[in-house]
């Protein structure tokens, strides 16, 4: 455990509204001053990439808000991609690659890069967690299920049942691990409304999401695993995005990272049409000083890019997160400012042929988000945008599932709940009041037991 001693926190928690400093406590998702919405955010003790540690994840553990490492965690794989950059008129194409990878000593266990924020949020837990409530689209489910049970942490996951697909894993889950499925039409907004209600239960905790600096910071580790391999910082950063989450943790690693006057990369984050929310949100107000959270707010059930249905139409059903982190201090608005960065979009059809043209030339599958940020990178070379001489790391956030599907024997998740969804209106309320019955349950047969 290189650089982090077992209990001791070597950084503390600024608000970036405010300045407010906070010792961490492993739970703490924001400032508890009156102003606006604003993240938090971590200052380190030491600047660097690495603590010594030869290889994985936690070679970055003096820049991770954690007390404790895990062992065998791998991290994200950088290489140039001369062949792929070609294709898509581009000359100095970096890969930061997310996933299994055998080939490339790549290993990530859920074959996204979503394990790299389970683990960092997992070793910022205090010693005697409660339980996590997390929403998940899937791959964020599928990483804090595998790493929750592998270090017995207990965790409450919500997820809409197209994420089940994704829950697959070298051995059954530990029961302290309990996922709830709901059925019928639910999204992923949806989970994320009935997981807000559930971390109110007694003994449950929102694991928060965005707001987590754990997040931010594991996510975070693509730039600084490519800071080492290429001797510096990346002039563009392209990522798919549904909150934005990893693009922040990206930019808040730069910013640890640059030299005084250096720039920090260009911020590319990527949609996937026709639900894109980031998009129309960044399209509508730039970088422009006026909140539209009200606009937002108003629009949400009625203008096209929230319509409901369409939550549904995206190939990349993770990246449909209705309520983004927008307008929120240090959020994704600011981000994009600060780094002159912008927000693409491209179709089901580009993300597939995308898909397809990285598997011809690199021989791995990958995920969908990650064809949607690589064919966005392509339409954006093509029209100029990104210029052939421009150093570029495009962020493949997850692939690998179908060859890791070939080499390893894996086992479906059990869920611990099925709910069928019974409406957006009724529907949180319900879910949460079976679960709190199933809860009480539980409890009544332990305390029998004893």
């Amino acid at each position: 455990m290189s650089g982090v001693r077992p209990g001791t926190r070597h950084y503390t928690v600024v608000c970036s509204s405010c300045g407010a400093r906070y010792e961490d406590d492993g739970l703490l998702l924001d400032c508890d001053r009156p102003h606006e919405p604003a993240f938090l955010r971590t200052d380190y003790n030491r600047t660097g990439t690495r603590t010594g540690e030869s290889a994985g994840l936690f070679r970055h553990a003096s820049l991770l808000p954690v007390t404790r490492t895990f062992p065998d965690v791998p991290g994200p794989v950088v290489h140039a991609a001369e062949r792929l950059g070609r294709r898509i008129g581009l000359d100095r194409l970096w890969i930061a690659f997310n996933g299994y990878w055998p080939e490339r000593e790549a290993y990530l266990p859920t074959c996204t890069f979503k394990d790299l924020e389970a683990y960092t949020v997992l070793g910022r837990l205090p010693a005697e967690p409660p339980v996590l409530v997390i929403p998940s689209a899937g791959n964020t489910a599928a990483a804090f299920a595998w790493a929750a049970t592998r270090h017995q942490v207990p965790c409450l996951l919500v997820v809409p049942a197209p994420a089940l697909e994704r829950m697959r894993f070298p051995a059954p889950l530990d029961p302290r691990v309990r996922i709830v499925v709901l059925d019928g039409t639910a999204t992923y907004s949806d989970a994320i409304a009935c997981a807000d209600l559930l971390s109110a239960f007694p003994g449950h905790h929102a694991e928060g999401g965005s707001r987590n600096v754990g997040r931010r910071d594991g996510l975070g580790t693509v730039m600084l695993a490519a800071a080492d391999a290429l001797g510096r910082l990346p002039e563009t950063y392209v990522q798919a995005v549904g909150s934005g989450t990893g693009a922040i943790g990206a930019h808040e690693a730069a910013r640890r990272l640059r030299t005084e006057g250096e720039a920090p990369p260009r911020l590319l984050m990527c949609q996937n049409a026709p639900f894109a929310p980031l998009y129309d949100a960044w399209r509508c107000t730039g970088a422009a000083p006026a909140d539209p959270a009200p606009r937002l707010d108003r629009d949400r059930d009625r203008a096209p890019h929230f319509d409901r249905d369409r939550e549904h139409e995206p190939l990349a059903r993770e990246l449909t997160n209705r309520r983004p982190p927008f307008t929120v201090r240090g959020g994704v608005r600011d981000v994009l400012t600060e780094s002159g960065g912008d927000v693409l979009c491209t179709d089901n059809v580009a993300a597939l042929d995308a898909m397809a043209l990285f598997e011809e030339v690199e021989g791995i599958d990958i995920e969908p988000g990650a064809g949607v940020a690589l064919a966005a990178l392509a339409e954006a070379a093509r029209a100029g945008r990104v210029r052939r001489d421009e150093l570029v790391l495009l962020n493949i956030t997850g692939g690998g599932r179908a060859r890791q599907a070939r080499d390893l024997p894996l086992i479906p998740a059990a869920p611990w709940l099925r709910v069928p969804w019974p409406g957006r209106d009724e529907g949180p309320r319900a879910v949460a009041e079976l679960v709190a019955r199933q809860l009480t349950g539980l409890t009544a047969v332990t305390e029998a037991a004893r």
